[in-house]
């Protein structure tokens, strides 16, 4: 077996966030899987062994390591062992494309442990132009759908967090209040743990939202609502056109990464 398994299974992508250390897209995984060859499932066991202070990821009784060659653990049992699970499913081959929760994690130890107020910062910027405060003009099924599924997200920052935004039409740019930016600083800079940090980032570019990725993080919002809040504009078009096969498919692969770091947050609660 390879002595260093992680450096040829999960390569770090070349793309710009990612060499930053930041967790960038994760949907630039498939590209990943595209451009090498998988490589053969190597072990037959997956499991997860406490020690140090972590649960870490064993592949036949081998501890696992991250592309930047640290222990891969996670700090709780139930996310060590959610870990295990997805190198358990990779059958004949691994697939980082379908490892979400790895991939969110390598970029938790190896970039964000290092780089936690430029990483919360990242995710403040987005709530500056938030996807919600952005309403279509028409036609009235969008806009009736925008407000049904955006309205309850600002409702939540709002009496969660003390921040009011405000709304435009169209693309026009608003500025936003400052106090409703350093409320929701605030709120991201209680998270001290690197995983939850990490997880949010993903939540946050995936939807293209901070607040729909807070909201669904503390419970606002569940994790297949808050994903539909996102992409309420490709729902309400698909309603009136039909559906596209690939814009339906990448829209699944990005979901099953949202919905990975949302389970992620979950499992790694604060130090």
């Amino acid at each position: 077996m390879q002595n260093d398994f992680s450096k040829d299974l999960l390569p770090e992508r070349d793309e710009p966030a990612q060499s930053s250390g930041q967790p960038g897209d994760a949907t630039l995984s498939a590209r990943l899987a595209m451009k090498t060859q998988l490589p053969k499932r190597f072990y037959a066991e997956a499991t997860v062994e406490e020690r140090d202070g972590g649960y870490h990821l064993l592949l036949d009784g081998r501890p696992a390591r991250t592309p930047g060659r640290n222990p891969l653990a996670l700090p709780t049992r139930a996310a060590g062992e959610a870990l295990a699970e997805e190198w358990r499913a990779q059958v004949g081959t691994i697939d980082p494309g379908r490892m979400p929760l790895t991939r969110i994690t390598n970029s938790a130890i190896d970039g964000v442990a290092g780089q936690m107020e430029a990483v919360i910062e990242e995710i403040v910027k987005y709530a500056a132009s938030d996807l919600v405060c952005y309403r279509a003009g028409d036609p009235e099924r969008l806009v009736a759908a925008q407000d049904a599924a955006w309205a309850p997200v600002l409702a939540f920052a709002r009496e969660n967090w003390g921040a009011r935004f405000l709304l435009s039409e169209g693309i026009v740019f608003v500025e936003q209040p400052p106090e409703a930016i350093e409320a929701i600083r605030n709120r991201v800079a209680r998270e001290t743990s690197p995983f939850r940090v990490a997880a949010l980032h993903v939540m946050t570019t995936l939807t293209g939202s901070a607040l729909i990725a807070l909201a669904a993080a503390d419970g606002g919002l569940g994790g297949a609502e808050s994903w539909a809040a996102a992409h309420v504009d490709e729902i309400v078009q698909e309603s009136i056109w039909g559906e596209d096969a690939e814009a339906t498919r990448r829209r699944a692969l990005r979901e099953a990464d949202y919905q990975a770091a949302l389970r992620l947050f979950a499992l790694t609660p604060q130090h």
